[in-house]
């Protein structure tokens, strides 16, 4: 079983803490499907204020989370002279929901899939778990591009 770890996501993703959210990718197909993993911590920087004596996860992060996990799913499975020079840009969520909150301490468990592609545009589903608990699922869309 193929795994990266957040050293080898650095290498593929652009995103730098405290905005780099999955820790791990494993499970990998090539350009099909994996498992990301969010160490969602009491010290992560989104708890402090989101909400003080309630801390949850907010749901615009888990998006980025699915967003980041298919961008390095993707720049993993592509040739590196393909992929050199190149970001993976979210374009659209057509669907998020948030079916449980998630809170500190906890292993957010991503399991993604890559729908179709068309060109540069790809087209993803993922569904987040804490243990066997659905915490939430999205379909979203997103673009290789040019580095500027």
């Amino acid at each position: 079983m193929q795994k990266l770890d957040k050293k080898q996501i650095e290498e593929l993703l652009p995103h730098r803490e405290p905005m780099l959210l999955i820790d791990e990718l494993y499970n990998i197909k090539k350009l099909f499907s994996a498992t990301a993993v969010v160490n969602v911590r009491k010290d992560s920087f989104f708890v402090q204020g989101h909400f003080p004596d309630n801390p949850v996860m907010p749901g615009v992060l888990i998006v980025e989370s699915f967003g980041q996990a298919a961008a390095a799913l993707t720049a993993h499975g592509l040739d590196k002279s393909t992929y050199e020079d190149k970001l993976v840009f979210l374009m659209g969520v057509e669907k998020a929901r948030f079916r449980n909150p998630v809170i500190p301490d906890c292993k957010l468990e991503l399991n993604i899939e890559a729908i179709r592609s068309h060109g540069k545009v790809w087209k993803y589903k993922g569904e987040a778990f804490v243990g066997d608990k659905k915490m939430a699922d999205a379909i979203w869309s997103a673009t290789i591009v040019d580095k500027k």
